[in-house]
């Protein structure tokens, strides 16, 4: 199994000690790595070896993990599969012959097959969310700002988070105690609330107890859900795959065994979710990817005389079909005449966006809905129909668009195939999420 998870399997060994001493960690390959290959899944940096590591591979080290390799990716985190990558496709371990989501679908299955205890992804817009989901596995996406992105190789900077993926919910939680906090060399980075720096909690008050100085995430692994209020979106479950949504009530009732109660909510904006997110990240990538020339960075083209031509043909033959395609789509939503028309228009959205969770949380502690409305496509099932795995996200990409933390734990099956129950909470409230998501995982 490990061929198609692995793009790269050179062992890193952490500290002789430390909270993950003794514990493998596979981490994907859009996350910087000194001296060991970081190709994002691309030909254009199939032979890139970073000079030094991401803050996130380095708080690995020093907690005493053991990184046992760079995880497949669709290619520079685009897609929903891990079928874009150019080092080929990944299997899902919990249901062979389907895709393992994506993008971060090799760290995912590497748990899932396990080839490693815990794993590191990037959330865009549900690529830590979305493979969990399919692969049987936990992932959590953090609230922006929480974990540094400094490392990561740059898809849509406004949006992307690292996540970390672990079989159970309480294994998830230890990964982020090592990740998290703030960081000097990534100025949007922010320490959770806590009661001891005189600071709000993340919580209201009346039902959670702010944040102690010395309380760790997996801590709040506890599994009590007595009292919880769930609110369901009832546009998240519209169009969702018939098996999917009845997984998803019992996960509910589950849940309302255990002492929550779940009334309904309504996020009107996400109708537009999708669309906003799509041209705002496309947008991000048109220009963060316009360092990948074959002279700054990537292989080149081969100087011929005329340098519009050899930028051209490196990235003509650098970039894969769906790479190419949004970098084309993000040029044009900010080109001149279209900027007002498409972009200011998507951040306008994610300004409802926002205020629509704001809203609904004020009613709720938490938010749920199914990760994915469908089940793991076939291999092969999606490639030809970008749109529908566009759509594919539209349960997990309003998250990103509001800054908010989540997590996808294992709701059970559909025919044989993974579900997975998304938890949405406050900005900062991991610790809800975590203790909540505990009582299924």
């Amino acid at each position: 199994m490990s061929e198609d998870i692995f793009i790269t399997e050179e062992r890193i060994e952490g500290a002789d000690d430390g909270p993950l001493a003794g514990r493998t960690v596979a981490v994907k390959d859009n996350i910087s790595t000194e001296g060991v290959r970081t190709t994002c899944g691309s030909r254009m940096l199939e032979d890139y070896v970073p000079p030094y590591d991401a803050t996130v591979v380095s708080r690995l080290k020093e907690a005493g993990a053991t990184i046992v390799g760079k995880a497949n990716m669709d290619e520079f985190g685009m897609g929903t599969t891990t079928e874009t990558s150019y080092f080929g496709a990944t299997d899902n371990p919990a249901a062979p012959g389907h895709v393992p989501g994506g993008s971060s679908g090799g760290s995912a299955a590497a748990v899932a097959a396990g080839e490693a205890d815990l794993a590191l992804g990037s959330d865009t817009g549900g690529s830590v969310r979305c493979p969990a989901a399919f692969c049987g596995v936990v992932g959590i996406k953090p609230t922006y700002g929480l974990v540094s992105r400094y490392g990561l190789v740059a898809y849509g900077n406004s949006l992307e988070q690292i996540g970390p993926f672990g079989e159970t919910v309480e294994e998830a939680a230890e990964l982020l105690d090592v990740i998290a906090g703030s960081d000097e060399r990534d100025a949007t980075t922010r320490e959770a609330p806590r009661a001891s720096d005189g600071r709000t909690s993340d919580a209201r008050e009346t039902r959670e107890a702010p944040l102690e100085a010395d309380e760790t995430y997996a801590d709040a692994a506890t599994g009590d859900v007595d009292g919880l209020s769930i609110g369901v979106p009832t546009e998240l479950l519209e169009g969702a795959d018939e098996g999917v949504v009845e997984t998803f009530w019992d996960a509910i009732a589950d849940l309302e065994d255990r002492g929550a109660e779940y009334h309904e909510v309504s996020l009107p904006s996400v109708e537009h979710a999708v669309e906003a997110y799509y041209v705002i990240a496309m947008s991000e990538a048109s220009s963060n990817l316009a360092r990948f020339d074959g002279v700054r960075y990537g292989q080149s083209g081969g100087y011929d005389g005329n340098w519009n031509e050899t930028f051209a043909k490196a990235r003509e033959e650098g970039f894969g079909d769906e790479v190419k395609r949004r970098i084309l789509l993000g040029t044009y939503a900010l080109s001149a005449g279209y900027h007002d028309k498409y972009y200011e228009k998507a951040q306008d959205a994610r300004a409802w966006v926002k205020q629509d969770f704001d809203d609904a949380l004020a009613e709720a502690d938490v938010l749920a809905s199914p990760t994915m409305p469908v089940p793991p496509f076939e291999l092969g099932e999606s490639l030809e129909d970008p749109l529908q795995l566009y759509l594919a996200d539209a349960n997990t990409v309003p998250v990103n668009l509001a800054d908010l933390p989540a997590i996808s734990v294992p709701a059970g099956e559909t025919d044989g195939l993974p579900v997975g129950l998304q938890l949405i909470g406050p900005a900062f409230g991991e610790r809800r999420l975590i203790r909540a998501a505990s009582a299924l995982a």
